[in-house]
């Protein structure tokens, strides 16, 4: 298998402006690979996710020096990632759409706090802020996959930072209860049914929610969010380095 930067479907600017990054963070220091190439390694890795081992074939190299090329661009990717607060100032959407996926890890860290009884499958929270087209405003750090998504947006402090800014959120039933600026849909009790104006309530909700679920289905375009082959501890710098790179596509 040869990489090459065509079997990439990403901007080529994007890759560019990776090589930049790290020629502008590195200045002359000497290495094997030209920051071009270092850049391709560790978006391969993001996009495509194919093993180590199969990248270090693929670029002719070893897999410690493919290993050594990837966690540096990572981590330099990840430290640019713009908090919530500094997204919702710059883009002053008029609401935003909140919602919670798991990223499966293959490495268990804790057992069971990483394994999320809804999805039956070990992995990580992160929780989703796009604006009403669905385009990506946030991502949050990882957090173990049993954890709530309710609990997992009050840990990130999501709602206390959106209504500080004024954008109201619209979120699906997990998030009951979290306080008026968030709105979700009404939840039929046991033996009841929903009255008409509540059903129409609820669809109306759930066709405002679809662009978050075209939010989710892109971010999992990185595969690495499909089914990581690393430990769950390092899935908070790697959301934050595609965050980074969403940011400039």
């Amino acid at each position: 298998m040869v990489v090459r930067t065509a079997a990439l479907d990403l901007p080529h600017a994007l890759v560019e402006w990776v090589t930049m990054l790290i020629v502008t963070r590195e200045g002359d220091r000497r290495c094997k690979f030209r920051p071009s190439q270092r850049a391709m390694v560790a978006l391969v890795y993001l996009r495509e996710h194919i093993t180590l081992a199969r990248i270090a074939t693929g670029f002719g190299i070893s897999d410690s020096t493919a290993h050594a090329y990837t966690r540096p661009v990572v981590d330099l990717l990840a430290a640019r990632a713009p908090g919530l607060l500094k997204t919702l100032r710059e883009n002053e959407p008029d609401f935003v759409l909140l919602d919670g996926t798991l990223a499966e890890c293959d490495r268990v860290g804790d057992g069971r706090a990483d394994y999320s009884h809804k999805h039956r499958r070990h992995g990580v929270n992160a929780q989703v802020v796009t604006d009403p087209g669905g385009r990506l405003l946030w991502l949050s750090p990882a957090l173990p996959g049993r954890t709530h998504d309710l609990t997992a947006a009050r840990t990130h402090r999501i709602i206390r930072i959106c209504e500080r800014q004024g954008a109201p959120i619209v979120a699906d039933l997990a998030y009951q209860g979290a306080g008026p600026w968030l709105t979700t849909g009404i939840k039929r009790r046991p033996l009841e049914e929903l009255t008409p104006t509540n059903r129409t309530r609820n669809r109306a909700l759930t066709a405002a929610r679809a662009p978050v679920e075209r939010g989710v289905a892109h971010l999992k375009s990185w595969r690495i969010f499909r089914r990581s082959r690393c430990s769950p501890s390092r899935m908070t710098s790697i959301a934050k380095a595609v965050l980074t790179l969403e940011q400039q596509r």
